[in-house]
């Protein structure tokens, strides 16, 4: 199953998909979620000054990959037969980074780089669910269907993983009515209350991934490690101004290019009492392992080739830029010039 999954698909009668279309994406996350900016609610994400271009780039996103999913594309373990995005798949070989890292390339060409949270962002934790999924113990099961599910759908998920930057002089513990932790165990899964930051772009994802990153946790209701739909009642998110509203405000896309379009809102992710199912759990109560996630699960290196690939693509823009401003100017045949302009495409 392996070596089929791993080899592109580059037949005309090659297997379809089931990821969003950009129009799919974006109906999807028209679902009553709760977003604050401004002081106001925002009814809907898709149409809201603050959001809608930056929403509307992450559906440019999704139809490249349909456009190029015969070339970029690669089965799913799962033996559904469907293409999924190679980053969303378990890397098991160097070959499969290399097609990971292409493909992230390709389809950071619709941004020019400048989108460092797109779906395959959170790819690089997601790919790790399927073979790393006994780091989760009880939880392994979880993992893999995760793991099987988002290479299905390519869901967009973003990550709130810092406790808010207050009484940094206390232990954790001792700060409960703010951070993230677990009210009670029910049934049905667990009821959590708090705050996480900074959800970089959350307004226009599918599911929060929830975790800890800092000082180490002493107490097991602080232990967890969990997704949640943005629309799950009591998700309330509060964004921060938004350059996409400031630029609509003051100008246009024309006069700002990047901010108008690819603003990914920073904002503060509050649980006020979310009943979090119990298959949506990949830690609990186990503080060795929350401790460990960031060294232990796999994801900092693969963020890492996703983060140096998106760089990549974005300093092919800035070495273009580079050269039409300087030819702009007139001043492309200056000696000095040329050796700055070949020193940045000797970096990329």
């Amino acid at each position: 199953m392996h070596n089929l999954a791993t080899k592109p698909v580059l037949d005309t009668q090659a297997p379809g998909t089931d990821a969003y279309t950009g129009s799919e994406f974006l109906e999807s996350i028209q679902d009553g979620r709760e977003i604050y900016i401004y002081g106001e609610r925002v009814k809907n994400v898709t149409q809201h000054p603050a959001f809608r271009n930056s929403a509307r780039m992450v559906a440019r996103w999704y139809d490249r990959f349909h456009e190029k999913k015969n070339e970029i594309g690669v089965l799913t373990d799962t033996g559904s037969g469907k293409l999924t995005h190679p980053f969303f798949f378990g890397s098991k070989t160097t070959e499969d980074l290399v097609r990971s890292r292409d493909a992230i390339a390709d389809l950071q060409k619709v941004s020019y780089g400048w989108m460092g949270r797109s779906p395959d962002y959170k790819a690089s934790f997601l790919g790790t669910l399927g073979a790393n999924s006994a780091f989760y113990g009880d939880y392994a099961g979880n993992a893999r269907n995760w793991y099987a599910r988002t290479q299905e759908r390519l869901d967009y998920w973003n990550h709130a993983i810092v406790n808010p930057p207050i009484d940094r002089d206390r232990p954790i513990e001792e700060v409960r009515d703010v951070f993230m932790h677990v009210d009670k165990e029910t049934d049905k899964g667990v009821v959590v209350s708090g705050a996480k930051v900074v959800a970089t772009g959350s307004a226009l994802t599918h599911y929060n991934f929830i975790a800890h990153y800092g000082i180490p946790i002493k107490d097991k209701s602080f232990a967890l490690i969990f997704t949640a739909p943005m629309d799950s009642p009591g998700i309330k998110l509060i964004a921060r101004s938004s350059y996409e509203f400031n630029a609509a405000a003051t100008g246009s896309p024309f006069d700002y290019p990047l901010s108008s379009r690819l603003d990914e809102n920073d904002s503060i992710l509050v649980f006020d009492k979310v009943l979090v199912p119990w298959e949506n759990i990949f830690i609990y109560g186990d503080v060795d392992k929350i401790n460990q996630f960031f060294p232990a699960s796999g994801f900092v290196p693969r963020f890492t080739l996703h983060g140096l690939t998106r760089l990549s693509v974005k300093l092919d823009f800035i070495a273009g830029l580079f050269s039409m401003a300087v030819e702009a100017t007139g001043s492309k045949d200056f000696r000095g010039v040329q050796a700055g302009v070949g020193e940045v495409i000797a970096w990329r």
